[in-house]
């Protein structure tokens, strides 16, 4: 799912990339964060109460 390229010199460059399996993954990740962000609310209040229990 990531292509590493190392390019020999001083210092060693290492460069990384995404295959297309792993692009395939981008509408699944767009989603998610979708999802994540539409909810942020219910993450926050539910941190607040775990926070107020401890």
């Amino acid at each position: 799912m990531i292509d590493r390229h190392v390019t020999p010199q001083v210092p060693v460059r290492v460069d990384y990339e995404l295959t297309d399996l792993g692009r395939s993954l981008h509408p699944v990740l767009v989603t998610m964060k979708d999802w994540a962000e539409s909810r942020m609310g219910e993450v926050l209040a539910a941190r607040a109460r775990y926070d107020a229990q401890r």
